[in-house]
């Protein structure tokens, strides 16, 4: 029986990726587009969780709290992935119980080396997995050689400032404002929460205003050449970015046959 795992990520294009090449390796992965729906589902099958932390109403941490509060799932092993890089948030996720903390973007082989590892130190057998080799190690008896560099007990160092790093100045456009250096959004100063493609999605368009990009220009742009998404996965974030900026979200233009652009008059 192959390892299941379950991707849990608002973003339709990061699960996809994931899903992708985690079967590549062998394993039986399914998706969850939000922490609410991976709730709703039978989670006993899955021997490991991949979860974002910044989704719309119920965050990773929720997610990953719930869980450890279910005693068929409470030893569970989870990776969190996601966009907030800073010590707070890997401590804090690590101290819930997560087993593994991965950085957005990331490497696809860092991902996978990460899941193997961490299928390893608790004792789940997955493809390719010598058991004579290694022996069934549970989470008290991890060998030092497999233990990530995210352990409990060893938070990442502080981040040190760089002399170098500069200010960069808010993008506006009438009532709607978009801080780079906090990765936040403001409308009419009230703060919406977007995703991190939703983030570079809206920065993208707030600094090439006025001109309808083709999907391939998009995603070379945003999501980077060598990534596949699907016209579904664009199609959707557009949707949800668009619902989330209430009337400026009219600002973001369909040009069917063509692609999508952010038109200053409408």
């Amino acid at each position: 029986m192959r390892t299941k795992i379950l991707v849990i990520d608002d973003e339709e294009s990061i699960c996809e990726i994931l899903r992708f090449n985690l079967e590549k390796e062998g394993y039986e992965a399914d998706c969850a587009y939000s922490a609410e729906e991976a709730l709703e589902m039978d989670l006993t099958p899955y021997q490991l969780f991949i979860v974002d932390i910044m989704m719309d109403r119920l965050s990773g941490f929720d997610f990953a709290k719930k869980l450890k509060n279910i005693p068929a799932l409470e030893y569970k092993p989870i990776i969190f992935c996601s966009a907030l890089s800073g010590e707070d948030e890997t401590v804090m996720g690590l101290n819930i119980g997560a087993d593994d903390y991965i950085t957005k973007p990331f490497v696809i082989s860092e991902v996978i080396a990460r899941v193997k590892a961490v299928l390893r130190r608790t004792g789940i057998q997955q493809p390719g997995y010598d058991t004579t080799r290694y022996g069934n190690v549970g989470r008290q008896q991890m060998q030092p050689q497999y233990q990530s560099q995210f352990h409990p007990q060893m938070p990442a160092a502080p981040r040190q400032a760089n002399a170098n790093e500069h200010h960069e100045p808010d993008l506006v456009f009438k009532g709607m404002r978009l801080n780079r250096n906090t990765k936040s959004c403001s409308l009419d100063g009230e703060l919406v929460r977007l995703t991190k493609k939703e983030l570079d999605i809206l920065m993208f368009f707030l600094t090439h205003r006025n001109r309808i990009y083709s999907r391939e220009e998009l995603i070379s742009n945003i999501w980077g050449a060598d990534v596949v998404v699907t016209d579904r996965a664009i199609d959707t974030n557009m949707a949800r970015l668009r619902k989330k900026l209430g009337d400026y979200g009219a600002h973001i233009v369909t040009r069917l046959g063509f692609g999508y652009g952010f038109q200053e008059e409408i």
